[in-house]
């Protein structure tokens, strides 16, 4: 393949496969971030936030046996290869909740919504894209850097399994057993253990994850272009597919932009499927005006925070990076936050 494809188309292939499971896995099994956290606090149903747990425990645990047969280093990924900043994670965290709560959707949610038809959708992930270039590499990454500065080249265990490592614990066994955990957690509760497409579905989204990191590494250990090792996540590849729809001629593909396309194409095939698909507009200027300033948010936030619901909240999870909880959390309390301006107030009752 390589030799057909080069090693760029081959990771854009990688990424667009994977892509198309995660954007069914959106709109057939209803993966969300918000809607998890929605259904959670406000619905009274944990289902679809058990359903991240099981997504995180299989990505867990593939991607350790993977790393304990040779097959991927995670010591290569951009969430163990540089300091762990805790500030920057719990900041952008913070940002990139609230964010998502004003503007309905995170970065792989608004994706889906897209393929669905929803054209507000669109415009989020314009202006999320963006707004992660802006500080990523744009006007605000001095601020940026000077502010949460960043040390790259760690050579302290910036992760969970490579701390143990240095104990003599095999990452085999470090996968195995917090997957396991997660896993039981999440099928405590009988109605979860009977609701077989909301399993079936989160193992997808944590096979995808896993697909990911095999397929570049691969690429990168089996090439000779010098590849970067990564998996989905879903607002600097926003930001990496707007640049390569404005210089493809000069620009060659990449696993993000296959990533990014594969969500919509997925959500696409998946809305049809269900007969629901069907294009959607804003009516409501204040409503708009809301979730662009939330897709602003949510690029600052996912940028700082070195990821957003799907990188930090399953990818940087799938090593076990330090900064991974840290950030979920971060993000859920952002959500909630934001969730509760929305529906609630915080004007006290009277």
């Amino acid at each position: 393949m390589l030799e057909t494809l080069g090693e760029a188309n081959t990771a854009a292939v990688i990424g667009l496969i994977g892509g198309l499971a995660l954007g069914l896995a959106a709109r057939i099994g209803r993966f969300c971030t918000l809607g998890a956290i929605e259904d959670m606090l406000y619905g009274g149903d944990d289902r679809r936030m058990r359903m991240w747990l099981i997504a995180i425990g299989v990505a867990v645990i593939g991607t350790h046996l993977a790393i304990s047969s040779g097959h991927f280093d995670a010591g290569q990924t951009a969430y163990l290869d540089r300091v762990w900043n805790p500030l920057a994670t719990i900041v952008g965290g913070l940002l990139f909740g609230y964010g998502m709560a004003l503007s309905g959707n995170c970065g792989y949610g608004a994706l889906a919504r897209l393929g669905g038809g929803d054209l507000r959708s669109f415009m989020i992930v314009i202006v999320m894209g963006l707004s992660a270039y802006v500080v990523m590499s744009g006007p605000l990454a001095h601020t940026r850097v000077w502010l949460f500065p960043v040390e790259m080249d760690a050579s302290d265990p910036q992760g969970l399994t490579q701390s143990l490592s240095g104990f003599g614990v095999s990452p085999a066994v470090t996968g195995l057993l917090v997957g396991a955990i997660l896993i039981a957690i999440a099928l405590a509760r009988r109605e979860m253990r009977r609701s077989y497409p909301h399993i079936i579905w989160s193992v997808v989204v944590g096979l995808a994850v896993l697909s990911g990191w095999l397929g570049t590494y691969w690429i990168a250990t089996t090439g000779f272009a010098a590849e970067p090792v990564e998996t989905h996540a879903f607002v600097a590849p926003i930001g990496d597919t707007i640049y390569y729809g404005m210089t493809a001629s000069g620009t060659a593909l990449s696993f993000s932009v296959g990533s990014v396309l594969g969500v919509v194409l997925g959500a696409v095939m998946g809305s049809y499927s269900r007969g629901h698909f069907r294009w959607e507009a804003c009516e409501d200027p204040r409503e708009l005006r809301r979730q662009i300033l939330g897709a602003a948010i949510m690029g600052l936030g996912a940028i700082l925070a070195v990821g957003c619901s799907v990188g930090q909240g399953i990818s940087a999870f799938s090593v076990l990076a330090y900064s991974a909880p840290v950030a979920f959390v971060a993000i859920f309390l952002g959500a909630a936050i934001g969730l509760k301006q929305l529906i609630t107030g915080f004007a006290p009752a009277a």
